[in-house]
């Protein structure tokens, strides 16, 4: 039990963190969702992290109506889980769900996303 909260205690350092100074996972809208469950939370990432990549492969086959409401479905994952990042580069894809250069942001905002929460469960 103590190495699982050692990994929800993660140093402020650059490798925990994006450029914005910030992990990609807020863990205050997380531990919400799941009532301060530690074992729930790791089990959320894990599903929002499948999710997520699952998602991506839907946006970058799609057309761009189902792009858009692929996109939808993964800003609200996101939002539950605080990944706020990703949420934001979702919500810009269903505003303007043709444009590839959003797409490209949403792929790298859900892979930092998905790599940090590898190292969470390690």
């Amino acid at each position: 039990m103590s190495a699982l909260k050692i990994a929800f205690e993660t140093p402020e350092n650059p490798a925990n963190s994006s450029a914005a100074g910030r992990p990609p996972i807020d863990f205050a809208q997380l531990s919400k969702q799941t009532m301060g469950d530690k074992d729930l939370e790791i089990e959320v990432l894990q599903l929002f992290a499948r999710l997520a990549r699952q998602t991506m492969a839907e946006i970058n086959d799609a057309g761009t109506d189902a792009c858009g409401q692929s996109a939808h479905r993964l800003k609200g994952a996101a939002l539950a889980v605080g990944a706020t990042r990703v949420a934001r580069a979702a919500a810009a894809i269903e505003q303007r769900p043709g444009d590839w250069t959003l797409r490209a942001a949403l792929g790298a905002a859900v892979l930092e996303a998905e790599l940090f929460i590898l190292k969470l469960c390690r």
